[in-house]
This record gives structure tokens, C-alpha cells and sequence, in this order.
């Protein structure tokens, strides 16, 4: 039975995608799975599979044409079938509007050569004292001593003698060399012109969801500081028996221990519709990705339910598509809670943007070595701090507070995701 392909929605706020290329062409055999289309989203490039097995009977827009979540995009069935009910009413969807050519930049300025300017005396960025020198019997034996050369130093005792605190601020200074290099380097320098960068659709969408989060959503926010050290070494040991390219980041640690402490807290596993309160019964951990031009949010699906190994892998593979722009709809779609790691930057301590519809967001920083004190006692511990942002609207300081707390016994007691 014939089926129609249709723009899949990834994302609440997707409202259309733009078709790059298509794979298959009417005509062809395509199995369930097989990539029928590239097509470009707000937030990447996305492979569109077919969910039917058959003959590709007809493929609707062109290159670089819009079309709309939920629009069919191609009819797969068999060679000879009826698929006039699966036609589109509107016909193929209109071809999108080509912008205008950007106008041709101007060419940056050129730049004063370099070459020229170093090809002056370095002598000339030297302080010099001509005829014969003033300076007091000290300052002499103190830069005869220190091999100064009394020429270079500045007097500043009556009539421009040289004494001896003269001497010993040149002894201090940079080496004269030195300077004159800054000097030139100073002197050549050109400021970088004005650009003008058009934002991608990935960074307008970025804005467009970060401005609306921030002006809707009424976000607190708490910090609790986690003691890692028995994770550092439970990883440690863990990561001895697994190869290269198996190996578990503490991040996968923490998503793991997010999901398990969710199921405590199904009330920060939500998300908002109207005056109700939605609470997901999976648990789809949402992981900020960096990528050319912004972020992403690759999708850990029943995060509590995997083996740390298989979350690793899972978040690896996604983050990689993600980078390479060929991003799955599955693995940007469903999450329930999200989590943005910025501990790879040696941070001490952020908050996050809450990611709607969700209702809770956890910013993780940096494991470091820092001072503590344990029974009265000062020592060298592992510390991390991370900071839950959460919907005003849904929840309150106190239940954010509790799940803080109950994620430190996850954190703390790492043998307990190993269960």
C-alpha cells in the first residue's frame, strides 16, 4: 500500500525545511530506512528517510524549495498502484523565494608592510645620551657591575645626572631590544575593518528561541558543588579495561545520573501546554552540542534505562553527525530535560537557557582540584558545581533545591549507575 513521506518536525518551533537534494528520483527502489531526501532545518542539515519500502512514484519541490512540517513530500508504492488520494490538494509546494545576491563586499583595506617599518633603526626607539655622561660615582659602579650601559639610561637627578635608582630601573625594564620591538610592532599595527556577518539559520534560531525563553519563562536558578572524586577514580578504573574510542567522559556520568535522579522528580520531566502541566513518563536527556555557527541538542533517549557504555556511545555518534551536518530527526527530537557541559573549557560555574517546552535545564562546569576542608582538616579534593535552571511556573526552590541534593548521591556514590 502506497504511503506518502511527509517534512518531519523537529523541534515545537519547526515550521518548514528546505529540500537540499533528492536522493532517490521517481522511478527508483527504496527500502524502509534508505535516505530519500537532504533537507535544511534551523537548526541543521538533516537526512530524511523513507518509512515504507516500494517504488519512489512521485517527489514533490525542488532543489532549494520550502516546504512545510507535515506537507508530503513523496509517495513511495508499488509500480502500478492508485496514489491519487495521497496527492496533495495543493499541488507541489511553491518554489522558495531566492534572496537577493549579496552585494560584493569591499576590499579590506591593505595593510602598512611590515618590512618597511622593522627597516628602521632600532637605535631610534633607544634612549640616547649624547656628549658626555653625567652620573653619579655609584651609579657608575652599579652599572659597570650589571653591565649597563650608562648611554641607554635615563638621569633623573639635577641637570639629567644619573644616580644610582636610575640604574637599577633600567636593570628592571625590559631589554631595550625588547621594547623597541613593541615599539615597531606598536606602530604597525591596523586596526581590522568593519564587517557586516549575516547571521545563519541556525543562529536566528538560536536567538529567536533564547529571546522568547528568557522573556516567557520566569527561570531561577540553584548551585550545589559535588564532590568527584570517587567518580574520577571509579572512571579511571572503568575506562583501563575499555579501547580507545570506548572510553566513558564524566559527562556520560552525569547524564546518567540526571536520568535516574528524574525519575524522583517527575515534575522537572515536563513541559508546559496552556495552564497544564505535562509530565513525560520517558526520560529523553537532551545534550548541548558545540557545532560551526552555534549549538545543537542531540537527544539520549531513555537515558535511565542504558548502561553508561551505550549512552556514550549513543551521545558520540550524534554529536558526530551533528558536527558533520547529516543529524538524523530522531536524534534531535524528544527530549524532556536538557544539559549543556562546559566543563572541557575550565569553567567554574554557569547557568543555561531553559530549553522550551521543557521546564529544567542543568549547566555543568568544570571537575577541579581545589582546597577543602574535611574534619577540620585542609586538602586537596575534586570539586564540581553545576546549576539547575528551572520554570518558575512549574516548580520552586525547594523541590529544585531536593533535586540538587539528590543527584550528589548518584555523583558522589558512582557504583549506584553502575546497578
Amino acid at each position: 500500500m502506497a504511503e506518502a513521506i511527509t517534512m518531519p518536525k523537529l523541534g515545537f518551533d519547526m515550521r518548514e525545511g528546505v529540500l537540499i537534494r533528492w536522493v532517490k528520483n521517481e522511478g527508483e527502489t527504496v527500502n524502509k530506512g534508505d535516505i530519500l531526501a537532504e533537507i535544511e532545518t534551523d537548526k541543521a542539515t538533516v537526512e530524511v528517510e523513507s518509512h515504507a519500502t516500494g517504488t519512489v512514484r512521485k517527489l514533490f519541490g525542488g532543489q532549494g524549495d520550502s516546504i512545510p512540517v507535515g506537507a508530503t513530500m513523496a509517495i513511495v508504492g508499488s509500480a502500478d498502484e492508485n496514489i491519487d488520494g495521497l496527492m496533495p490538494t495543493g499541488g507541489a509546494p511553491a518554489p522558495a523565494a531566492v534572496a537577493p545576491a549579496a552585494s560584493t563586499p569591499a576590499p579590506a583595506p591593505a595593510t602598512t608592510p611590515v618590512a618597511a617599518a622593522v627597516a628602521a633603526p632600532v637605535a631610534e626607539a633607544l634612549p640616547v645620551n649624547v656628549g658626555p655622561i653625567k652620573a653619579s660615582p655609584l651609579a657608575k659602579k652599579v652599572a659597570a657591575d650589571n653591565k649597563v650601559d650608562l648611554a641607554t639610561v635615563h638621569g633623573t637627578g639635577p641637570s639629567g645626572r644619573i644616580v644610582r635608582k636610575d640604574v637599577e630601573a633600567a636593570m628592571s625594564a625590559p631589554a631595550p631590544v625588547a621594547a623597541a620591538a613593541a615599539s615597531v610592532s606598536s606602530a604597525v599595527y591596523t586596526p581590522r575593518a568593519d564587517e557586516v556577518i549575516q547571521m545563519t539559520k541556525l543562529r536566528q534560531a538560536i536567538g529567536r528561541r533564547l529571546v522568547q525563553s528568557k522573556q516567557e519563562l520566569p527561570h531561577f536558578y540553584v548551585t550545589r558543588e559535588y564532590k568527584m572524586d570517587a567518580l574520577l577514580e571509579t572512571r579511571k578504573q572503568v575506562n583501563a579495561y575499555l579501547p580507545e574510542g570506548e572510553k566513558l567522559s564524566v559527562n556520560d556520568f552525569v547524564l546518567k545520573a540526571v536520568a535516574l535522579t528524574l525519575r524522583q522528580f517527575p515534575n522537572l520531566n515536563a513541559k508546559m501546554d496552556g495552564d497544564k502541566i505535562i509530565r513525560i513518563g520517558a526520560i529523553n536527556i537532551g545534550v548541548a552540542v558545540t557545532i560551526d555557527g552555534g549549538l545543537m541538542t542531540v537527544v539520549c533517549k531513555n537515558t535511565d534505562q542504558k548502561p553508561l557504555r551505550v549512552i556514550s556511545a549513543e551521545v558520540k555518534a550524534m554529536a558526530l553527525r551533528a558536527r558533520e551536518g547529516k543529524v538524523k530527526p530522531e536524534d534531535v527530537d524528544g527530549s524532556t530535560f536538557s544539559t549543556s557541559n562546559m566543563g572541557m573549557y575550565d569553567v567554574e560555574n554557569f547557568m543555561a537557557i531553559i530549553n522550551p517546552p521543557e521546564v529544567g535545564i542543568l549547566a555543568i562546569s568544570s571537575a577541579r582540584e581545589v582546597p577543602v576542608v574535611e574534619g577540620g582538616v585542609v586538602k586537596v579534593g575534586s570539586r564540581m558545581k553545576a546549576t539547575i535552571s528551572v520554570d518558575h511556573r512549574v516548580s520552586d526552590g525547594a523541590e529544585a533545591a531536593k533535586f540538587m541534593q539528590a543527584l550528589a548521591t548518584y555523583l558522589e556514590e558512582p557504583l549506584r549507575l553502575m546497578l
